[in-house]
């Protein structure tokens, strides 16, 4: 079922502004966003061996970029390869969750073991709040090269709150037909988003919802709905 649009009462716990944006991200307006690139070849020669992917610095490789428009290619084929073995929206967006989900466990253990590697007094968030403003920061940082726009939280319902993101890089080259207006490609984004939460042992269900406006036409709000136990945990810890 598609969510047309957020919350009517929303309290808003963090805008990310341009300069801010700007200052945390020295790719945030460029046509480029950060992902695991491909090693060259180290030899032009015939016979000369190829670099081993599993041999590289993970340290020394965290601002490699790839082309945002190939990035973009392979992510559209992937949408409808996708789309042609499911039998419809609700499916699809449950597909491209399940790929994100994969992406994020490995982006979470990625960016643990680099923590871990350059600080001696690594720091695991036990709090929700700031676990979400890490992936709301970090992890955007990492996949996307720019922080999430904003974060703000359901004042109805205590166990939601969302990230907003106005321009989606994975969404700024799909075009979805008319007559699948309410397909969020974001569910990808969101399976990302499930994994981390997952992993850092705040267990949530995370979905992606188109929800434009004038000046933002591909703004899409990723829901977070908390599991209870999670709320449980946060009253005793603010004892």
């Amino acid at each position: 079922m598609a969510y047309a649009q957020p919350h009517p009462r929303l309290s808003v716990l963090s805008n990310t502004s341009q300069s801010s944006v700007d200052h945390l991200s020295p790719t945030a307006s460029s046509t480029r966003f950060s992902l695991p690139s491909v090693p060259a070849v180290a030899s032009n020669k015939p016979g000369a061996p190829r670099p081993n992917i599993y041999d590289r610095n993970l340290n020394k490789t965290r601002v490699s970029e790839v082309s945002a428009s190939a990035f973009a290619f392979l992510f559209s084929e992937v949408v409808q390869y996708t789309q042609k073995r499911v039998s419809g929206i609700n499916d699809l967006e449950r597909r491209l969750n399940t790929l994100g989900y994969r992406i994020g466990t490995r982006v979470l253990e990625l960016m643990v073991w680099r923590s871990e590697s350059s600080s001696k007094t690594p720091k695991r968030e036990i709090r929700f709040l700031p676990a979400l403003m890490s992936i709301h920061t970090q992890v955007w940082k990492a996949v996307f090269g720019k922080p999430a726009d904003a974060i703000e939280k359901s004042v109805e319902n205590a166990d939601e709150y969302m990230i907003i993101d106005n321009d989606p890089p994975i969404e700024r080259h799909i075009s979805v037909p008319r007559d699948m207006s309410q397909l969020s490609c974001s569910s990808f984004t969101a399976g990302i988003v499930e994994a981390v939460m997952d992993g850092l042992g705040f267990p949530a269900r995370v979905t992606a919802h188109n929800t434009p406006t004038a000046q933002f036409p591909s703004r899409t709000t990723i829901l977070i709905k908390l599991e209870k136990s999670v709320l449980d945990r946060e009253e005793v810890l603010k004892q």
